[in-house]
This record gives C-alpha cells, sequence and structure tokens, in this order.
C-alpha cells in the first residue's frame, strides 16, 4: 500500500512515520508539510534518519499526492481536513482523518463546539473506533479517527453502557494527559517551567472531547447520554490516564461488571484487561497501541469506578490510525503494531 501524510511535521505524523516504518505492507509516498515545505522530514525529526529521507511537499500537490497514494492520512487541525477530503474523494482513495472533522455524526455538533463551518456534510464518514465500529470501517472511504481522551475514556466505559449496568445520567470522567496531547506548538501552559513539578485542570465542562464521548456512548444505549468530562495536564511527555465513575444500577454484582468487560474485549487484541481491582499505568503502554482497563466496585457509594491507560500518541492517535488502515485494507489489524511497550 502507498500512504501519504498531510501534516507530517506534527507529532502525530511523526508518530505515523515511527509506526509505518516497521509496517511491512505499508510504504510512504509523500509527506507535506505548509511551514516546511522543500526541507527534509529530518530537519523536524532528526531521530529517523537511516528511516526517511524524504522532501515535505506542499498540499498544494494534493492531486498528484491523492493519484499516487491508496491511503492519505491527514494530520492537520480542524476545519481544514475537510477540504483535503473533498480534493481526495474523487479519486477514490481511503481517507483516515486524525482530527475531530470527520467524528461527527451530526454536523451541527461539530460547529457548536469547535466555532467552524463543516464544509463536507455528504462525505459519509466512519467513526474509527475498531472495538465498536470494525464492520462499518471495513467499508469506510473516510474514517474519523478518534481523540485520545475519547478513546480511553469510550473503552472504559462501553462495557458498563452496552449492558446497561449504570445509571446513565452519573457518568463523571476525570482524566489526565501528557504534554503531546497539546500538539508540537509553542503554548504556555506546555513550556518546561510552567508544567513541571505541576499538575493543572483545564476546560471543565468545555472541553471538545465531550460530545465526541457523549455522541458514541449514547449510540451504545440508544438513548442520549449527557456526562461530566474533566482533563487535566501533567508533567509527562505521553500517556493518558482517564478514571471514570458512575452510579450502578441496584442489584449489580461486582461478576456481572467482570463479564461485561470480558464479554466486550475477550477477543480484542489491544485491549488488555487488568480485571477487578487492576491498576492501569500509563508506562505500560507508553510506545504502544494497547489499551489497559481495570475496574473497582466501591461498596459503600455503590459506585464502579474504571480505569483506562492509552499512549495518546499511539491507540489515542497515529496507532489507532494504522489499526483502521490494516482493518481498511483486509490486513490483520496488528500488521506493524506488536511493538511492546517501552519499559521504564
Amino acid at each position: 500500500m502507498k500512504v501519504s501524510i498531510v501534516g507530517a511535521t506534527g507529532y502525530t505524523g511523526e508518530e505515523l512515520l515511527r509506526i509505518l516504518s516497521g509496517h511491512p505492507e505499508a510504504e510512504v509516498t509523500f509527506l507535506t508539510s505548509e511551514s516546511q515545505t522543500g526541507g527534509s522530514i529530518l530537519s523536524a525529526y532528526p531521530h529517523l534518519k537511516h528511516f526517511y529521507d524524504k522532501k515535505l511537499v506542499s498540499i498544494d500537490n494534493i492531486q498528484e499526492i491523492a493519484e499516487q497514494s491508496d491511503a492519505i492520512f491527514i494530520g492537520l487541525p480542524h476545519g481544514h481536513a475537510m477540504e483535503v477530503g473533498k480534493k481526495v474523494l474523487p479519486f477514490g482513495k481511503k481517507i483516515i482523518d486524525l482530527g475531530a472533522d470527520y467524528r461527527f455524526t451530526d454536523h451541527k455538533v461539530y460547529e457548536q463546539w469547535y466555532k467552524v463551518a463543516h464544509t463536507h456534510p455528504e462525505a459519509k464518514a466512519v467513526y474509527g473506533l475498531p472495538e465498536l465500529y470494525r464492520q462499518d470501517i471495513k467499508q469506510a472511504d473516510i474514517i474519523g479517527n478518534p481523540g485520545c481522551y475519547t478513546t480511553a475514556s469510550i473503552l472504559a466505559l462501553a462495557p458498563l453502557v452496552k449492558y446497561g449496568l449504570i445509571e446513565l445520567d452519573t457518568i463523571i470522567i476525570d482524566a489526565k494527559s501528557g504534554i503531546s496531547g497539546a500538539g508540537r506548538g509553542l503554548k504556555l501552559n506546555s513550556h518546561f517551567s510552567e508544567a513541571f513539578e505541576n499538575m493543572q485542570a483545564y476546560n471543565i465542562g468545555g472541553h471538545r472531547h465531550t460530545p465526541e464521548i457523549e455522541q458514541v456512548l449514547s449510540d451504545l444505549a440508544e438513548t442520549p447520554i449527557t456526562l461530566s468530562f474533566s482533563p487535566h495536564l501533567i508533567p509527562i511527555a505521553r500517556g493518558i490516564l482517564s478514571t471514570c465513575y458512575a452510579q450502578l444500577k441496584s442489584g449489580v454484582k461486582p461478576e456481572q461488571v467482570t463479564e461485561a468487560f470480558e464479554s466486550m474485549y475477550a477477543d480484542e487484541y489491544f485491549v488488555r484487561l487488568f480485571g477487578l481491582g487492576g491498576y492501569p499505568a500509563t508506562k505500560n503502554t507508553r510506545g504502544s497501541n494497547f489499551c489497559d482497563l481495570g475496574w473497582h466496585i466501591d461498596s459503600r457509594t455503590g459506585r464502579v469506578v474504571v480505569v483506562s491507560a492509552i499512549d495518546n500518541l499511539v491507540k489515542g492517535a497515529a496507532g489507532q490510525a494504522v489499526q483502521n488502515m490494516n482493518i481498511v485494507f483486509g490486513l490483520p489489524e496488528n500488521t506493524g503494531l506488536k511493538q511492546a511497550p517501552l519499559y521504564p
């Protein structure tokens, strides 16, 4: 497969290159960058020496890119992928967008939360969370790759919602992200002196991943769900730890919760169950496409607490995008993604 990356110099573009360098069925053809057009990818990421030495081209070459690619990954800020999608789609090539433009079934929700017009409403995009939408992904031309907070939180809560074990109006998500989740651009709160030895909450009640989580969980529940989501920035480079709370329905027993997780994920290669009483940790998923889940029953309050850990740049972005590519082209899902996590 010939694949290209539009927006290759961000963290997700770099992580795609790292993963694809070990993919036996993929060949990278074009890399675009508007800020570094004409330079080498090694100028942005010298650690890729001996793996790539490609010149960065402009997105103005999108027709040539589309003609010579089987799949195109888009790693652009929200609002920009739709214009690329409209130009690429007529060539019959697969599009995997790592941004938010193709994640929402209700385009008005996208416009409300992202404050830009949705300019490609006719696109028949599929939400790219393989563990829930695998059959749809197989037939998709455009895949909206999920966000990082979203992936960790949905996978944590999906069994409880699907099997009707919790009160749907009691869901609270407390999630923490490494600094790379903010992207490579310079921002005050991601400066070393601001982030080191510091933790802070941000965008409480207003984070853009909130409606994405609600959309998928509502789909599973077959009824609208509104939840509370509180993100935090923590002083690590990469990783998401999402702690999810909900009130169990009366009479639900711990073994029912365990059965729900095992029933939903027993055959999922990339979901690792730490079980009742398990404590997933970000370091155990670093550099990998795994999502680790553990759950607890607080008998005193009647709540279930699920802990989810992923690498935000892999299962939360580039790794999941490659997993989706594998599905679309009929490859085993873990092709090119069998790297063990980095430790320590």
